[in-house]
């Protein structure tokens, strides 16, 4: 990915205090992972036990090879957490997802092109793509949060950046 954005680098800030976390519970990891591992070792033994022509062989063993690079991408992402802090919202291990003062809208609506069980940011400027499978993603303007995550805590983070979009408003009102 590219990491010339500053929103990809880990924050230098001071520690600042968690208002809300989301991370996928062991019991969605295991389920997540498992399908996938199952997925993958099927695939490559139809690849080499019936496979009819060297093409779909190929094909087959590819796909199951992706697949198994998945479960472990899947599961590198959800032994971190998103934190949400007053300034910005923030993997575990550091990197910025995205800043507060850059969010312009969260879209929590049932037609959102969000994860399952998330929300959907959008942000004032274009950044990075990145992806953290089961976590969150971010392409463009656009940032998914939730997948493997509870919906509680998920629902609880939304509200919360919600509610600091909305005293950000005032404070800009106010000022004005």
């Amino acid at each position: 990915m590219n990491s010339s954005s500053p929103e990809l680098t880990p924050t230098d800030a001071p520690e600042e205090e968690v208002l809300a976390a989301a991370y996928a519970t062991n019991g969605r990891r295991l389920v997540g992972m498992g399908s996938l591992v199952i997925l993958g070792v099927v695939v490559i033994y139809l690849a080499l036990s019936q496979s009819p022509t060297i093409e779909w062989r190929v094909f087959l063993l590819v796909l199951g090879g992706v697949t198994l690079w998945m479960a472990q991408r899947m599961r590198r992402a959800t032994a971190s957490r998103i934190e949400l802090t007053e300034t910005l919202l923030r993997d575990s291990d550091g990197t910025v997802i995205a800043r507060i003062a850059e969010i312009d809208a969260i879209d929590r609506g049932v037609f959102a092109f969000k994860p399952s069980n998330g929300f959907l940011l959008r942000t004032t400027d274009t950044q990075a793509g990145e992806w953290r499978p089961g976590l969150w993603w971010r392409m463009g303007r656009r940032i998914g949060i939730g997948g493997m995550t509870p919906v509680s805590q998920t629902k609880f983070m939304a509200e919360s950046i919600a509610t600091l979009l909305a005293q950000r408003e005032m404070d800009e009102d106010a000022q004005s």
